[in-house]
């Protein structure tokens, strides 16, 4: 990759790892409740509901902690804030385990939530250490670190039939903190702390740093990640308890396949950097929400008996998902997610490269509230409605929603920009002499445009 000023490949590709390894970690611990909360629904007798809210507390956490530990990393480097937010957090899993009630859990969940928030100090600390036409790719590879989620999901079950729900958040704890310590002593302040320290520069107030939040267009991206990036890990997480629910599975198996859905929306996601860096993010945000729009309308179709009334006497049959087909289209919705998680983040540090952690921040704020709102919201239709299949049509709703803005946002700017040149044109064209061999654009005896300057009757048609 391209090297910055003063900034060697080795020093990128090290913070890059170090980042992307401590990101996996951490976003493992902030879904650890997608398995342990079938445990402690059971010993609590929890409704779907609640178990809903459980699993949801850390992203609530998370999420909200992005925008000001974006700020901060902006301000005070993400070498420091990284590894206090690892150590914080892996203090809270640990005391997860000497809870026993339910609001015990959500006050320890609260804690646990912390993991979230190291996105958004990832994201500013990497971004650093490259240059733009490199950032989408470098981001991207950052952001498999969303695997994290497939590690749970595969590994946790595992340990918790082994020892215990409750041993297996020691174990999350102390990876987690050894992850903290191994970050702080292998990795390098960023390019751009070193330089305001080296010249003894106070860093930008946090009041300046949330200027950009103010634009229309920081919000828009909130509202594609909230989709793309919420709804991955609203799915990561309710998938376990749908495999069970809806087929009877046992949590071992349950979690491998939520993998199978997990998995992809991470490692993918340094292919959806690439592409955005080659193809432009409009396109592949366009194919990851066309494509979402589609599974998830399939997906929300509940399993129906039909009876038809046919030549010779009625006619049943049943329109069902079946577990094969169910699990390839999950993993095809984690791979097109995987790809507009990165196409998002594209954008931030092109758009606003003094303020990546505060509109980074926002971005996965939006984001992570996703995956906060949505397992209840999964719950509460479930208890409601009492169709498993609801939890898609809620995600068809949004993804609709998001490809409808994007789309008509993005013809709203090409008008505008349309109307910026058409602006430049005389008002009564036909009057002017096109065929000119000084006009811009007439045509030569080859019939190409001549391209030479125009003359003063050009530039004032009406003389």
């Amino acid at each position: 990759m391209q090297q910055l000023a003063g900034v060697t490949v080795g020093q990128q590709r090290g913070a890059l790892t170090a980042s992307t390894l401590a990101f996996t970690v951490c976003f493992a611990v902030w879904t650890i409740f997608s398995i342990i909360g079938l445990s402690i629904q059971e010993e609590l007798g929890l409704t779907d509901t609640q178990f809903g809210i459980l699993i949801a507390t850390p992203i609530l956490t998370g999420s909200l902690s992005r925008i000001f530990l974006g700020i901060w990393t902006d301000q005070f480097g993400g070498r420091r804030v990284y590894s206090i937010v690892m150590i914080l957090t892996a203090i809270a899993v640990w005391l997860l385990s000497s809870v026993d009630s339910y609001f015990m859990f959500l006050l320890a969940a609260l804690g646990v939530g912390l993991a979230g928030g190291s996105f958004a100090v990832g994201i500013a600390y990497v971004s650093q250490w490259y240059d733009k036409d490199h950032q989408g790719t470098a981001l991207g590879i950052f952001g498999i670190g969303n695997v994290g989620a497939a590690v749970t999901n595969f590994g946790a079950p595992f340990l918790m039939v082994a020892f215990g729900w409750s041993m297996t958040a020691q174990i999350y704890a102390v990876v987690l903190l050894i992850t903290a310590v191994l970050f702080f002593i292998f990795t390098k302040e960023d390019p751009a702390t070193a330089r305001r320290k080296a010249r003894g520069e106070k860093p930008v107030s946090a009041f300046m740093q949330l200027t950009p939040l103010r634009r229309l267009q920081v919000w828009r991206f909130s509202l594609y990640y909230f989709f793309v990036f919420g709804a991955y890990v609203a799915l990561a997480l309710w998938l376990p308890h749908y495999y069970v629910g809806v087929y009877g599975l046992d949590i071992p198996t349950a979690g491998m396949l939520a993998a199978a859905y997990a998995l992809p929306g991470s490692i993918f996601r340094a292919l959806g950097g690439y592409l955005s860096d080659k193809l432009g993010a409009r396109a592949v945000m366009y194919w990851t929400f066309i494509v979402s729009a589609v599974i998830c309308f399939f997906l929300s179709y509940p399993p129906t008996d039909y009876v038809v009334q046919g030549v010779e006497g009625p006619i049943a049959f049943n329109l069902t998902i079946g577990l094969p087909v169910f699990v390839a289209l999950t993993f095809i919705l984690g791979f097109f997610m995987s790809l507009g998680k990165a196409a998002v983040y594209k954008h931030i540090p092109v758009y606003y490269p003094d303020h990546v952690g505060a509109v980074g921040g926002l971005v996965g704020m939006i984001g992570g509230l996703g995956g906060f709102i949505l397992p209840i919201m999964f719950g509460l239709m479930h208890d409601i409605v009492g169709v498993w299949t609801s939890c898609f049509m809620l995600l068809f709703v949004f993804v609709t929603v998001a490809l409808v803005w994007m789309h008509f946002a993005i013809q709203r700017m090409e008008r505008k920009a349309s109307a910026e040149q058409l602006e430049g044109l005389p008002e009564l064209p036909e009057l002017v002499e096109l065929h000119g061999p000084d006009h811009v654009g007439a045509l030569g005896p080859s019939g190409e445009k001549n391209t030479t300057r125009t003359n003063t009757r050009q530039a004032n048609p009406a003389t």
